[in-house]
């Protein structure tokens, strides 16, 4: 039988073609008569567990590299795709010689960098791993023991991600296995620092999913203090407000936002103003780089492309006037994962750069968005295969022997990353404009994670503007009688 715990949880392996093929190797689709939640086995720990051993597997894909490729020559750490900037940058920024970020100058050890190029509470992470590293007689063990703890760190980020993402839909906490089973999670968590502000973001999203919108603030407000790229939930979340006219909710979001961003870095901006600039300086300023659009244009022209700046925010802007434009005219409000995930996705495609390790941004809210197997994993092949293609590009230009892939092969790599990312965009959109083909709304939901938007009617449509319609918006029992339960 199946317990009262279990009721209602929707099971990947009944509703997904893909998942119930894969759940042949561990014994087929859960049946009829199973019993599921009565036990230590819930589906929430066993999303974290599965993520803590891809998180292992991911481990011990970088040993070539512990064990002697990032020392030794270059060549090693990108044949072997097992980079990470995590042992560099713990001599290269001047941890290892006990400088304090933003305040200390790092010239010498840098190469050119002045001060620490990371957000405050990145650095301040960065900083609270360095203090944990003991001292060895051998700065190569101890950049080991550096990215050992990084790595024990972004573990402990690793699992608050995924529990959150199981968490935040309450009757699809399996949709976590498609973050805690992403390949791109292995091959990327320990390259960088951007598991901190990606659990961050998924910690938030748990918030506004509980109808907490302070909360949901406060931490976004950290995750924007560790890496940009969260808030740009604020952009979606102003526009499903403004349609729900739910201003007091995307006001205390707002709020939280702000105060818990300006907690972390006016210490900083007041004691250390030219380090703390300098993240915002160097992103301004760095010049078209790996994984953009902008560098096959550049590299194909033979053109530096300056203006690659003013092109991205131009793009960036348009890209996010449709995509607001999607959510006031699409017949049913969008979720608010669908319109974060689009907006992160568009940040991710106008911008000049994009590192490997920038796909677990993406990851999270992906899953929420389209928790459908055959997605993602088409997407994540796409992502898989840019990492190797941007590794076997770097041993081709460093290596001096021509092995690896040439530039015009890494552009096929970036064209493939660009094309998978718009597939599952694509994807998102279609679901938004035709809401039965929405997986999370086929059981008459409206928006899960979506808090006090859940179930709220309508205010305000472009649809009914445009088309001069003089239908009153919806109250909670026609919506329920057109689209289901609004509860779930």
């Amino acid at each position: 039988m199946t317990s009262v715990r279990d009721e209602g949880v929707v099971r990947p392996t009944v509703e997904d073609e893909v998942a119930a093929a894969g759940s042949e190797l561990i014994g087929g689709p859960v049946g009829r008569r199973a019993l599921l939640g009565a036990h230590w086995w819930t589906p929430v720990r066993v999303v974290a567990l599965c993520a803590l051993g891809v998180f292992a597997l991911g481990m011990v894909q970088k040993l070539p590299c512990y064990e002697g490729g990032w020392f030794f020559g270059q060549g090693a750490q990108y044949v072997h795709a097992c980079y990470s900037d995590i042992p560099h940058l713990y001599t290269g920024r001047g941890f290892e010689a006990g400088l304090t970020p933003y305040v200390d100058r790092i010239t010498q050890y840098s190469g050119g960098m002045e001060f620490l190029e990371y957000p405050v509470l990145t650095g301040l992470f960065m900083q609270v791993a360095a203090w944990l590293t003991p001292d060895f007689a051998e700065t190569m063990q101890e950049q080991q023991a550096y990215w050992l703890v990084n790595a024990g760190m972004l573990m402990a980020c690793t699992a608050v991600l995924v529990v959150c993402v199981a968490r935040t839909h309450r009757k699809r906490p399996w949709d976590g296995l498609l973050v805690a089973l992403a390949p791109a999670l292995a091959l990327t968590a320990t390259i960088n620092w951007d598991l901190l502000a990606v659990a961050l973001t998924a910690a938030a999203m748990l918030m506004w999913s509980r109808s907490r919108p302070l909360a949901f603030g406060l931490l976004l407000g950290l995750a924007t203090a560790a890496k940009l790229y969260p808030v740009l939930l604020l952009g979606p979340l102003l526009v499903l407000c403004w349609r729900a006219a739910r201003w007091r909710a995307f006001g205390s979001a707002l709020v939280g936002t702000a105060v818990s961003w300006l907690v972390v870095n006016l210490p900083v901006m007041l004691f250390a103003a030219e380090g703390w600039a300098t993240f915002y300086s160097f992103s301004q300023d760095r010049p078209v780089d790996y994984g953009s659009i902008w560098l096959i244009i550049s590299q194909q022209t033979g053109q530096p492309l300056e203006k690659a700046n003013a092109y991205g925010i131009l793009l960036m802007l348009l890209g996010c006037a449709a995509i607001a434009l999607l959510a006031l005219y699409a017949p049913r409000r969008p979720r608010f994962a669908q319109l974060a995930f689009l907006v992160v996705a568009l940040f991710i495609l106008t911008n000049k750069v994009y590192s490997p390790q920038y796909v677990l941004w993406l990851i999270p809210l992906a899953a929420l968005a389209r928790p459908r197997w055959r997605d993602v994993l088409i997407w994540q092949a796409c992502e898989v295969l840019y990492f190797l293609g941007i590794w076997m590009y770097l041993a081709y230009t460093t290596g001096g022997n021509n092995q690896g892939l040439p530039q015009d092969g890494y552009h096929v790599a970036i064209a493939v990353h660009l094309i998978g990312v718009l597939y599952l965009c694509g994807m998102v959109v279609r679901d938004v404009m035709l809401p039965e083909h929405d997986p999370v709304r086929r059981d008459g939901s409206d928006d899960p994670a979506g808090g006090v938007l859940d179930g709220a009617p309508d205010a305000f449509t472009a649809h009914e503007t445009l088309s001069g319609d003089s239908e009153p918006s919806l109250d909670a029992e026609d919506r329920t009688v057109r689209w289901g339960n609004p509860s779930g």
